[in-house]
């Protein structure tokens, strides 16, 4: 069976180095080797909450992508997200399918908008995986992050003694 390259935005505001790890552990576990981009420091978006840890991650999985939608969800559930939270709050563990391949599906929200509305997806996909073309836009990575308008952020590199 064939194997689909995926990318994940990983992001968490609460207890955000030990919930980033162990969810970057539970994933390694079920998909494997993992490529993990910088992790940067953002300020809340729409409410007001501590500050977040985002990184983008990438593996490759034989499952279909309603399966690992699926996987992915009960996996923030076991980090403490709860299934009734509002699109804008503080998060134990957020895990949001970013890209499938090249596959464009509208039910899984792939590839996710947020590749190119926030400053902290596009920054760390575009850092581990430059040359990748947007399967709708056909720019590369790197292209959308050059042209992206990032005043409207506030994004902080960690230092690389935050490893994980």
């Amino acid at each position: 069976m064939t194997k689909t390259q995926v990318y994940l935005g990983i992001g968490s505001n609460i207890d955000r180095e030990a919930n980033i790890r162990n969810g970057l552990e539970e994933i390694r576990s079920c998909y494997g080797e993992l490529t993990l981009s910088p992790i940067y420091e953002t300020e809340a978006f729409g409410f007001e909450g501590d500050d977040f840890y985002n990184l983008v991650v990438g593996f490759k999985t034989e499952l279909p992508i309603n399966e690992l939608a699926h996987d992915l969800r009960e996996i923030e559930f076991q980090f403490g997200r709860s299934r009734n939270e509002t699109r804008y709050s503080s998060r134990t563990l957020d895990v949001d399918l970013l890209l499938f391949g090249d596959a464009v599906h509208d039910k899984y929200h792939v590839p996710r908008s947020d590749i190119t509305e926030f400053g902290f997806v596009l920054k760390p996909l575009s850092d581990i995986t430059p040359n990748l073309k947007h399967p709708v836009l056909g720019e590369t990575m790197i292209q959308l992050w050059n042209k992206f308008d990032s005043s409207r952020e506030v994004m902080r590199s960690m230092p690389e003694q935050f490893c994980l």
